[in-house]
C-alpha cells in the first residue's frame, strides 16, 4: 500500500494558482472595465455588476474543491463570449479590455481542465 500524498503536486498546484489568478483578474477587469477604463455611461454604469457571479467560486478554489474547478469551466464561457462580442463591436479602449477577457477566460478554462485531469489521475494512481 502507497502512503497517502498529503502535499499537491507540482503541477496541480500550479494550476491552482494560475484559476485563482485568472478569476481574480476577471473580477478586477470587470469592475476597472464598467467603472473607470471604459463605462458604457460616463461615471460607470451598472455593468460592473457583471463580476459579482464570479466572486461565489472564489472561495471554492481558494479551498480546492474539485466541483468548483468543473461547473467554472462552464460558467466561463459566458464571459468568454461577451469578450467577442465586444472585441468586434466596442472601440478602442473597451475592445482592447475585450480581447483581455477572453484571454482570462481561456487561461482559467485551461487552468480548471488541467487542474480537473490532473487530480483525477493523481487519485487513480493512489488507488491502484
Amino acid at each position: 500500500m502507497q502512503p497517502i500524498q498529503k502535499t499537491p503536486s507540482v503541477g496541480v498546484a500550479s494550476t491552482r494558482v494560475v484559476a485563482v489568478g485568472s478569476l481574480l483578474g476577471l473580477i478586477l477587469l470587470g469592475l476597472a472595465w464598467e467603472l473607470y477604463l471604459a463605462p458604457l455611461r460616463p461615471g460607470g454604469s451598472w455593468l460592473a455588476l457583471k463580476v459579482m457571479p464570479l466572486c461565489i467560486p472564489l472561495a471554492g478554489l481558494l479551498k480546492n474543491r474539485m466541483y468548483t474547478y468543473r461547473w467554472v469551466s462552464l460558467m466561463v464561457w459566458l464571459y468568454f463570449t461577451e469578450g467577442v462580442v465586444r472585441a468586434y463591436s466596442d472601440r478602442s479602449p473597451g475592445n482592447l479590455l475585450a480581447l483581455l477577457e477572453v484571454l482570462l477566460c481561456l487561461s482559467l478554462f485551461a487552468a480548471c481542465v488541467l487542474h480537473v485531469r490532473l487530480r483525477q489521475r493523481t487519485e487513480v494512481a493512489r488507488n491502484s
